[in-house]
């Protein structure tokens, strides 16, 4: 688990920054946290931290990243 704090909703893809400045987006939520967290359509996520946890999928030559869980701080 990482410390990561939620950016954005855009296009699809949604942004967190980790503690050690890296930005990554990701393609997909697992449904049990978007149950959760209304990341799409709640601002008052955005900048808040979260403990992330998220797997990473190889599509061909393509990396996904899918969040697996989120708990707030």
């Amino acid at each position: 688990m990482r410390t990561a704090v939620f950016k954005s909703f855009k296009n699809g893809l949604y942004k967190f920054w980790f503690e050690n400045g890296e930005e990554l987006a990701f393609e997909d939520v697992h449904p049990r946290v978007l149950k959760q967290f209304d990341l799409k359509n709640d601002k008052s996520l955005i900048d808040k931290d979260f403990k992330i946890t998220f797997i990473e999928e190889e599509d061909g030559d393509d990396v996904i990243y899918i969040v697996e869980s989120l708990k707030p701080l």
